[in-house]
């Protein structure tokens, strides 16, 4: 048995997308269907276990295939290397998928794929036409590649930090509206039983739409740990945020003294504030990855044995070969210079803010610029294997870390949630069979106990503390790039600094 057939995919969902399917069918078009045969020939079905999203993203389209063949990179006769932008990316189950489907070619020597910036590192050996079959092979898979720059990395769009945006906006504006009504109805003392009632729906008018829409990022998370038969911090903040607006709906359909829209509104805002805030933490290190790249990006003039000079793109440029740089410009690739001493300016890749005079063979980083005359120089590593690129997946690996305190929470939430959810029920029961509270009277106190043990705390204090320690930081030129980094500084003792100059002080 497949499976597909096994996980909590609802009946009407499409086996492979997730996207809603008309009657009995099992998947939403011919793509999908030949998508879930192809990972299943594969043995790569654990993919639909491991995924944390299935929102029809992933169907295959028919948009017209990118010629990338010409773009794949010789490194050595036979050996090409291909670095791809793939849309489609969600999750960590992604680049599972997406990494053993093309591991599981005989030519592919190595497959490397990367969340945060949706970069795949191709190596293989054979034709360079090769590529435009792993290319056929993402899209059967629903996955859209195209080459890779720097230039894609700046214009990928954030779907993710504009729904927060839009949400918050949202969520803001409703708990302001609401909270104007709830005042009214708090403090009015001798307010009639109409007004009342009529104030109570007119919170309601506003709260539900809200709850219903700015909720939606923690909704779609807990549904999915849901799908996968787990549970995280967004099923408890989800079951809060939607219990408080049963409540209250139910407390004004039998006239009750108060509602409680104002509060699910304001809990929504304030925990996607603090969703938006470890958002944007988490992307400081992929712009940091793409203005890193940024600065090899371009033409290179490669020098042939001949002399002759010829423009070339930086990628194309391996070890040993000699390039000249011109006046004013800015080095791409790693290399040791070559003639006479030169004067560069590190301050890209060093921060020191003085140019620095370089001696006939010694070694230049990517990034500096040339500040002397022009200058020839023998490239010692290749774009993708320089110190700009080791540094940038260095950055990428750290934005794909959590921090401990996170991790933790997560995984508390699978003994939390059932045991709030216990106590909740035990609450209501209570009240209701034992106490003789009508069912609506109960559900207040059974509602207050799924409030109270929310751990909107832990989701709005550990992003904020981030974000404004990183900022802190970052304007005093320390750039953090591990979400654990200011964690495991509380434990550091000693600090050695690497070379003179580092730290100055004025007369």
């Amino acid at each position: 048995m497949s499976v597909i057939g096994r996980i909590a995919i609802p009946d009407a969902a499409c086996a492979h997308c997730g996207a809603p399917v008309a009657g009995s069918a099992r998947y939403c078009c011919t793509g999908c269907e030949t998508a879930h045969g192809l990972v299943e020939g594969l043995g790569l079905d654990e993919f639909y276990r491991r995924r944390s999203a299935a929102d029809g993203a992933l169907r295959p389209d028919a948009a017209p295939p990118v010629a990338l063949a010409a773009a794949a990179v010789a490194e050595a006769p036979g050996l090409w290397r291909l670095d791809l932008m793939v849309s489609g990316l969600r999750c960590g189950a992604c680049v599972w998928l997406v990494e053993q489907a093309l591991a599981a070619e005989p030519d592919i020597l190595s497959a490397r794929a990367a969340l945060t910036t949706r970069r795949l590192t191709l190596r293989w050996r054979g034709g360079q036409g090769r590529a435009e079959e792993f290319a056929a092979l993402l899209g059967r898979l629903g996955f859209r590649a195209v080459p890779f720059t720097p230039a894609c990395l700046r214009a990928a769009d954030d779907a993710e930090t504009r729904s927060l945006t839009r949400a918050l906006g949202i969520a803001a504006f409703g708990a302001m509206n609401v909270m104007l009504v709830s005042v009214a109805v708090w403090v009015g003392e001798d307010m009639g039983a109409e007004t009342r009632g009529f104030m109570h729906w007119l919170a309601a008018l506003i709260g539900l739409p809200t709850i219903a829409l700015a909720g939606l990022p923690f909704y779609r998370s807990a549904l999915a740990a849901l799908r996968a038969r787990r549970t995280n911090m967004d099923v408890a903040i989800s079951l809060g945020v939607l219990a408080t607006a049963a409540m209250s709906l139910s407390e004004a359909c039998r006239g009750g003294p108060f509602t409680w829209f104002d509060g699910a509104t304001t809990l929504l805002a304030l925990l996607l504030a603090g969703r938006l805030l470890d958002r944007t933490a988490r992307g400081r290190a992929g712009r940091a990855v793409a203005e890193l790249l940024a600065l090899q990006d371009g033409l290179v003039r490669r020098l042939a044995a001949d002399g002759s000079a010829e423009d070339v793109p930086a990628a194309a440029i391996r070890a040993g070969e000699r390039i000249l740089l011109a006046a004013g410009e800015r080095l791409r690739l790693d290399a040791v210079i070559e003639g006479g001493p030169g004067l560069f300016d590190l301050a890209a890749t060093t921060g020191e803010s003085l140019p620095r005079g370089v001696a006939a063979g010694e070694a230049v980083m990517a990034g500096a610029v040339n500040m002397g005359g022009p200058a020839v120089l023998r490239v010692t590593a290749a774009a993708a294997d320089g110190s700009l690129a080791a540094t940038a997946r260095l950055l990428e690996a750290a934005a794909q870390a959590r921090g401990r305190f996170v991790t933790q929470a997560d995984k508390a939430a699978r003994l939390y949630v059932p045991t709030v959810l216990f106590v909740a029920t035990g609450t209501f029961l209570g009240w209701w069979l034992w106490a003789g509270l009508s069912w609506q009277a109960a559900l207040v106190p059974a509602v207050a106990a799924l409030i109270v043990t929310c751990p909107c705390g832990l989701a709005i204090a550990v992003p904020a503390v981030q974000v404004v320690t990183v900022g802190a930081l970052f304007r005093r030129g320390v750039l953090v790039t591990s979400p654990t980094a200011l964690e495991r500084l509380a434990g550091v003792d000693h600090v050695v600094l690497d070379k003179t100059g580092t730290l100055t002080g004025g007369a």
